[in-house]
């Protein structure tokens, strides 16, 4: 597989990362462990995580994987911190006693001493964000955290954290923003992505498969063992079962005849090959879906069937991202 930098650090991580969302839900610790030992067999190393997957079962089950299925040194650990665990006054949010409180969880849980990516998981505007940043600092002058990133800020919030950081001199540069992106999801197009580029900092998208929309797999129906037909993804799912979707997945279906490889293949290999972008985060239900997703690697977008889709997909670009003149 190839290898990335992500953002502008030494840290070279897989052009695609494994999601572990569904872990400690609807994937138990068996399957779990077969998706992990299939993702670094085939040079895999970025799995991501966070503490309230799953109540922070997700976390505890990488844990029991990491030195029996595979080496500790053979993956990168991304987890994340800030959404709402419990209800005491360190249960959430992004103030210093949150965030440190949580990443000694996070610790405790996955059986490690360090964090290589740690990530605040969205932003808190209840906290003056010196004091988060502070604390990302802390976290990585103490040893237990090596790179620190963002994720599911706008472009005004990441320029913002990101300039507050090199100003500072601290210890944590931002070095990653984890965002929806995908051929149905095009929004960070306006100003995150442009923001990331100018600071150096490189993309995850999450849900690089419109939320499985993309695959194809939801155009006649819901298929009884899909996420759609789960009640807890449902809603996820239908945020892209929309008419604008149902044309971009006729288009990748199309794309992927021509090729004569799968809708997933595409839709995968277009957004891991946009500009910045590092790896893209994908979860899967099973290791078949999963090695699906692998099956990527060798694929590579001829350049009119990615401006296509790229003009299927394309979004309106207002005042003031849109150059004018």
């Amino acid at each position: 597989m190839e290898y990335r930098h992500l953002g502008r650090s030494g840290l070279r991580v897989s052009r695609l990362a494994l999601g572990t969302l569904t872990w400690g839900r609807d994937t138990d610790a068996d399957e779990a462990a077969n998706q992990l030992t299939t993702f670094t067999e085939a040079g895999g190393t970025l799995v991501d995580t966070a503490d309230v997957y799953a109540e922070g079962e997700s976390e505890r089950i990488l844990g029991t994987l990491i030195g029996t299925a595979v080496p500790r040194d053979q993956v990168i650990i991304a987890t994340k911190a800030v959404a709402r665990r419990t209800e005491g006054p360190f249960g959430g949010g992004a103030s210093r006693g949150a965030l440190l409180t949580a990443l000694d969880g996070s610790l405790r849980r996955l059986g490690i001493d360090h964090i290589d990516l740690w990530q605040l998981h969205a932003w808190d505007a209840a906290v003056p964000l010196d004091e988060t940043l502070a604390a990302l600092d802390t976290a990585v002058r103490s040893g237990k955290v090596r790179y620190t990133g963002v994720s599911n800020y706008s472009g005004w919030q990441l320029s913002t954290a990101a300039t507050m950081q090199l100003m500072s001199g601290g210890a944590a540069p931002i070095i990653s923003t984890q965002v929806e992106y995908s051929l149905a999801e095009r929004g960070v197009e306006r100003e995150v992505i442009p923001a990331a580029d100018h600071h150096g900092i490189g993309i995850l998208p999450w849900a690089p498969l419109g939320r499985g929309v993309l695959t194809g797999k939801y155009r006649t129906g819901t298929p009884a063992d899909s996420r759609g037909a789960s009640p807890h993804y449902a809603p996820y799912v239908e945020h892209h079962r929309t008419e604008r979707a149902a044309r971009i997945v006729q288009a990748v279906a199309t794309a992927a005849d021509g090729l004569g490889t799968s809708p997933l293949a595409v839709a995968l290999a277009w957004v891991r090959d946009r500009p910045g972008v590092v790896a893209p985060v994908v979860g899967a239900r099973d290791t078949g879906q999963l090695t699906g997703s692998l099956a990527t690697e060798d694929l590579t977008l001829p350049s009119a069937i990615r401006a296509a889709l790229d003009d299927v997909s394309g979004i309106e670009l207002g005042y003031p991202e849109q150059r004018l003149g």
